[in-house]
């Protein structure tokens, strides 16, 4: 009978699709952190469940080949990554068996050919952050940093080595001004975003803040060279410090002659050198014709719509969010691209009517949510449809809604490639290439 807290000894049989050692010491299965598929470790339990228990390694007797120095002084206390223990070429790896393994079991499927994956910069490539607040009046001052692991608890860091370089030196600035405001302990987050142009921070503040606070983040972002934006409410109430400053952020996806425009506020993806490849791919494998009418659902400020607008006769871009979609006008004002309509729908709606519907396209490209497209899936008229690029973030809903494209619809999994947008975590995303069959 082991006691609590006392080391157990354990051999790693494989890895969860997040990328924990699976364990069955006694018979019942263990999800251990810090452990690789193939070692022998000592761990120790910190969550004991009905039908499953967690633990963390503590001493790793014999390394896998595949483990790696963490790049990061903080990573056993900071939540912010879970896989920098695992080299990065074996991470990619990790992730295209699981995306696999999710096909096979969810949609019976396999693709009949297998992308090579995107991969990209694996330090300093995080330009979006949303970072917990707390200040620890026994210290004297704020912390600034994701949550601790397995924790609600700030993580205590100064540094961050998947964070922007531009993001992560804002990190002890951030906490010397808060911890300078009138009532630091009302700050409960800070989101950080860092376009090609500049970089901008959104304050989330719980109470109203008097001018000398004020004045203090206005010389913040003198000094800092970086926007400021204050968020007393729900998203909608996040406004810029200064009144009529409009620099919005940008990136640029040279390859096809496009600048993209962005608030702090608007999705865009993380990691800019992964995505440009990412787009360039989809317009690769979707190949839009002079003559093609290509749908784009999920299309935000145009990420791909735009691109796609470069080859195609006509692009229709379809968006559940009102901001996003006047971003999305802009950027092809700003671009000069003419042949391309951004809708507003509920993409999400089982039953809302929408003039988009009617039609017919060529070809569909989408890039949905963690739940997926299944709604929309199912409405949509894809009897002239020749080939979907489906972007995804979560390989089940991906392979669920495969499961409806190569039903009745006709389509067979033609593709499939891991991007790795997210390195050091078991995030991923997806490119799936559907043809009809």
């Amino acid at each position: 009978m082991t006691r609590r807290g006392e080391p157990v000894a354990a051999d790693v049989v494989s890895l969860s699709h997040e990328g924990r050692g699976i364990a069955r010491p006694g018979g019942k299965t263990v999800f251990i952190d810090n452990a690789l598929t193939g070692e022998s470790i000592l761990f120790r339990y910190f969550r004991h469940r009905a039908s499953f228990d967690e633990g963390v390694a503590i001493e790793i007797r014999n390394p896998s080949p595949a483990r790696a120095e963490p790049v990061c002084r903080h990573y056993s206390v900071c939540g912010g990554c879970s896989l920098q223990h695992l080299r990065p070429d074996e991470q990619v790896r990790h992730k295209e068996s699981v995306l696999l393994e999710q096909l096979h079991a969810i949609a019976g499927i396999e693709p009949r050919e297998s992308l090579p994956p995107i991969s990209g910069p694996t330090e300093g490539y995080r330009r979006r952050a949303r970072l917990g607040v707390r200040f620890v009046h026994a210290r004297g001052r704020a912390l600034v940093g994701f949550h601790e692991k397995r924790s609600s608890r700030v993580a205590d860091i100064d540094s961050c080595e998947v964070l922007h370089p531009e993001a992560a030196r804002l990190l002890a600035p951030l906490s010397t001004l808060i911890g300078t405001l009138d009532h630091p302990e009302t700050f409960p987050q800070v989101e950080l975003a860092i376009g090609e142009n500049g970089s901008a921070f959104i304050l989330r503040h719980l109470r109203e803040l008097p001018e000398r606070d004020l004045e203090r983040l206005r010389e913040f972002e003198r000094t800092q060279g970086v926007r400021v934006f204050l968020q007393p409410g729900g998203d909608d109430s996040v406004h810029s410090l200064i009144p009529g400053a409009d620099r919005p952020l940008s990136y640029r996806l040279p390859q096809h002659d496009v600048e993209i425009f962005f608030e702090p506020t608007d999705f865009t993806q993380v990691n800019f050198d992964v995505n440009r490849a990412l787009v360039g791919r989809v317009i690769e494998l979707l190949a839009p014709g002079s003559a093609e009418q290509v749908l784009d659902l999920y299309c935000g400020l145009g990420n791909f719509s735009l691109p796609l607008a470069r080859r195609a006769a006509q692009v229709i871009g379809i968006e559940g969010s009102k901001p996003l979609v006047a971003g999305a006008q802009r950027n092809a004002a700003h671009n000069r691209i003419a042949n391309v309509e951004f809708q507003c729908a509920d993409l999400a709606s089982e039953s809302a009517p929408h003039a988009f519907l009617q039609r017919r396209y060529v070809k569909v490209s989408l890039d949905p949510p963690r739940a997926g497209a299944l709604e929309i899936l199912r409405r949509l008229d894809l009897s002239g449809t020749s080939r979907i690029a489906y972007v995804s973030c979560n390989p089940a809903t991906l392979a669920r809604d495969a499961r409806l494209l190569t039903g009745a619809p006709g389509f067979i999994l033609d593709k499939a490639g891991v991007i790795d947008m997210f390195p050091h975590t078991s995030h991923s995303e997806t490119l799936a290439i559907f043809e009809r069959a």
